[in-house]
């Protein structure tokens, strides 16, 4: 089926064919409350994805958005990969709602790593703090499925003199619902992409 994309620079908002209604994107925070994430008007679109007048506006609320989802992730988490190991991990928001933090207690024997989330003007960032001893910086570059689906790619790291020595690379984020989500990671080294296992998320209560 047809997909219109909207497009600024590295960033792209894939729109479907059939969901030409107002993309809203919405989740429950923990007072219950609706949370508008973001939304295109109807007028906006065309068959073929967005107007190009109405880009530059855009990105910003996808930012935004996006930047949205990982706040209300705040509390504990159980994750569990595709090869059957398990881990928990909280998110706290800090600095007056600037940054939000992401700690792995378990995804490395006796290591606790942590991945920062923040706003750069119009862009959505993450800094992760690795095991392997370099902090890898990624920009969010899409945002599919009306916004459930948010994918990082590599900007810049410190501590890490050649991109070809082993880092993580970029990161893929799926929104199922206010209690479940999903994340998966590529290692890339010496040229070559890895895909790491899918880590699936269900909030503890």
């Amino acid at each position: 089926m047809a997909a219109g994309v909207l497009r600024n620079g590295s960033t792209r908002l894939i729109l479907r064919r059939d969901n030409l209604e107002p993309a809203v994107a919405r989740l429950r925070d923990p007072s219950n409350n609706l949370l508008k994430l973001m939304e295109i008007p109807a007028r906006q679109l065309t068959m073929n994805g967005i107007a190009s007048d109405t880009i530059p506006g855009d990105m910003p609320a996808l930012a935004q958005a996006g930047f949205n989802r990982f706040k209300l992730l705040e509390g504990h988490w159980q994750g569990r990969s595709t090869k059957g190991w398990e881990e928990t991990i909280t998110f706290k928001t800090i600095a007056k709602g600037s940054v939000v933090v992401e700690t792995s207690f378990d995804a490395h024997p006796n290591e606790t790593m942590m991945t920062m989330f923040y706003l750069d003007g119009t862009r959505l960032l993450l800094t992760h703090y690795c095991v392997a001893g370099s902090q890898p910086r990624l920009e969010a570059t899409s945002f599919e499925e009306n916004g459930n689906a948010i994918t990082f790619t590599f900007l810049d790291a410190t501590n890490l003199p050649s991109r070809d020595r082993g880092h993580m690379d970029k990161a893929v984020f799926r929104f199922v619902d206010e209690d479940h989500f999903s994340a998966q990671w590529t290692w890339y080294q010496d040229g070559k992409e890895n895909w790491m296992e899918e880590i699936k998320y269900e909030r503890k209560r």
